[in-house]
């Protein structure tokens, strides 16, 4: 799995996901870390790669384009705010999460519980 790391989180998530050797980087790799969530959107779905964020824009992207790609997890708790945490929880989930981020995904991490909704948004099967 390759995965783009939002700038809403440290580039030290995207370092210590290729220290588990993911491939994994920051927006700040890149020069964008100015760039608009389409931008970063767009980028992310180009390379194949799995957007990690706290901002639910990205969410919302998805849901007004019915795009199945790319798989979206996003941080909201206030637990994973350090990256340390972030990058202890994402390889303690990933190897659980990999089929439905593969198939299109938006993964949610909340304190107490991890959200999976499949891609598009909206769309009945």
């Amino acid at each position: 799995m390759k995965f783009l790391i939002d700038n809403a989180l440290s580039p030290e998530v995207a370092i210590g996901l290729r220290q588990a050797n993911y491939d994994a980087v920051h927006v700040r790799d890149y020069g964008l870390q100015s760039a608009d969530d389409e931008t970063i959107f767009e980028r992310a779905a180009r390379e194949g790669r799995i957007l990690i964020s706290a901002d639910t824009d990205f969410v919302n992207i998805l849901a007004v384009r019915q795009e199945k790609e790319p798989s979206i997890i996003l941080l909201k708790s206030s637990f994973y705010r350090r990256p340390e945490k972030q990058v202890s929880f994402l390889l303690l989930n990933l190897p659980n999460l990999e089929e439905a981020l593969i198939y299109g995904s938006v993964v949610v991490f909340e304190s107490m519980r991890i959200r999976i909704r499949s891609l598009p948004i909206g769309k009945e099967d």
